[in-house]
């Protein structure tokens, strides 16, 4: 773990401006004039995703600067990145570059976070469903485990009772307080999935009683949600397993439990450019409301995901037909439930804001229209966005979705076969222009007839014949 941060910062980035957004958007708007004026985005491929580095570094140094302000010197710290958030590969390494490490849930999210590099003892697993493979590959490379479950939990007796194991291990409990305005992203609500719940009868002194009996038992993980959730209750969480962790080593009689996992879930504003709320607002929260926490007795995990990555993506796409239905503008764009599924199925817990940029990529100006945001897909509801004022979007413009640098463009849902789009990162180029380097290639229509079975195209044609009179 790190035992080191950088210097103070009030936002999830490391300067005023970022707080207000101001150099973000600008660095956007640069980025997209480049990405048309440079072919990223044209006929031939009319939606791109494109990630700011800058802006992601800079939330990176927020991060760990935010909890080094308010921790004790020398406590042990891993920031571990939400794999699920943005998984992709050369994200995943310039995150490891920038100091934070990986939480994964999923035998995949696991090797993406080792093809990026990032050594296992700067990864966590978290899941509700972790087979037994699963468990024994993570044992046997030295990856931090959380287990979710008491059937979980004897998995893994078995499995240290014949390799004992480097990994540090621990439980999750669900300290059932409550859910915030999306119900899907609650994790501590009454009948969770995660976790031992720990208002349950019996539940408290079972999870007492499995550290006792397991004196390799050293961490305890609790999670309390991400959108929605608002900052007090996710301080309540931390609370909850820092009065446990207590009770623990009391009972224990030492410091058993040395590390606590707080999760992540940092809500983020999809509603400007604005940072908010920061990382250094949560950290001072916490320790305000568990100031135990921060007194160097306990090692600390983070595992945020979207707050990292949202503000620094951008989906932008052309538009291809721009036209009137029952006297609303409608602009078809070529990005819909392919890459916003959550936007396009839950707009009212879900919604981006969009951007309206001219066919050579600057930003429109002039009168504002309501009008439909279109996406390509073959249903009336594929919509980005739904009487919406911007300025007017025609033919040959571009559209933009905004803040989607997590669960968005890496996120694809294969609705009519439609590619998975280009993933550019930006920066400056030392010049007064903008360099991109390539993330993930558009895919190609032979990719998607490979993994629609095209190789096994007479597979059923065949099945039964032979037994057929």
């Amino acid at each position: 773990m790190d035992t080191t941060g950088a210097g103070s910062t009030e936002a999830n980035g490391s300067t005023d401006t970022d707080r207000t957004g101001e150099g973000r958007a600008a660095r956007r708007d640069a980025a997209v004039r480049a990405a048309v004026e440079q072919g990223l985005l044209g006929p031939g491929a009319p939606v791109v995703g494109l990630l700011d580095v800058t802006g992601i570094r800079e939330s990176a140094a927020g991060l760990r600067a935010a909890f080094a302000e308010v921790l004790a010197p020398g406590t042990p710290v891993l920031h571990a990145f939400a794999v699920k958030a943005t998984p992709l590969v050369p994200v995943l390494r310039l995150l490891h570059e920038a100091g934070i490490g990986a939480e994964v849930a999923s035998p995949g999210e696991l090797a993406l976070a080792r093809a990026a590099g990032v050594p296992p003892e700067r990864i966590v697993l978290d899941s509700p469903a972790k087979t037994p493979e699963e468990l024994r590959e993570a044992l046997a490379l030295g990856v931090a485990v959380n287990a979710d479950n008491p059937q979980e939990l004897a998995r893994i007796d078995a499995l240290t009772g014949t390799a004992p194991s480097r990994s540090p291990l621990g439980i999750r409990v669900n300290p059932q307080i409550g859910g915030g305005s999306i119900e899907a992203t609650s994790t501590a609500t009454e009948t969770s999935k995660f976790g031992v719940a720990l208002r349950d009868e019996g539940a408290r002194e079972w999870v007492v009683r499995a550290y006792l009996d397991r004196p390799w038992l050293t961490r305890l993980h609790a999670h309390t949600g991400s959108q929605g959730i608002p900052l007090s209750l996710m301080a309540r969480g931390v609370a909850e397993a820092y009065g446990l962790a207590e009770e623990i080593n009391a009972r224990a009689g030492r410091r058993q439990v040395d590390t606590l996992d707080i999760g992540g879930g940092l809500p983020v504003n999809f509603g400007s450019d604005a940072v908010t709320p920061t990382y250094a607002r949560y950290a001072r929260l916490l320790s305000e409301v568990v100031p135990g926490l921060c007194e160097g007795r306990y090692g600390l995990v983070t595992e945020f995901g979207r707050s990292l990555l949202a503000k620094h993506g951008t989906v932008l796409a052309r538009v291809e037909y721009a036209k009137s239905a029952g006297g609303r503008r409608v602009a078809v764009t070529h990005a819909g439930v392919q890459v916003a599924a959550r936007t396009v199925y839950v707009p009212g817990a879900w919604p981006l804001r969009i951007a309206a940029y001219d066919a050579k990529g600057r930003p429109k100006t002039g009168p504002e229209v309501v009008q439909d945001v279109a996406g390509p897909a073959c249903f009336s509801g594929d919509l980005l966005a739904q009487g919406r004022a911007l300025p007017l979007l025609e033919q040959g413009d571009h559209a933009a979705a905004l803040d989607t640098g997590a669960y968005y463009f890496a996120h694809h849902y294969t609705y009519n076969s439609l590619a998975r789009p280009g993933i550019y990162g930006f920066a400056p180029d030392g010049s007064g222009g903008v360099a991109f380097a390539t993330v993930r290639e558009p895919q190609t229509p032979e990719e998607i007839v490979a993994e629609s079975g095209g190789a096994h195209v007479t597979a059923l044609t065949t099945l039964g014949i032979s037994g057929r009179r």
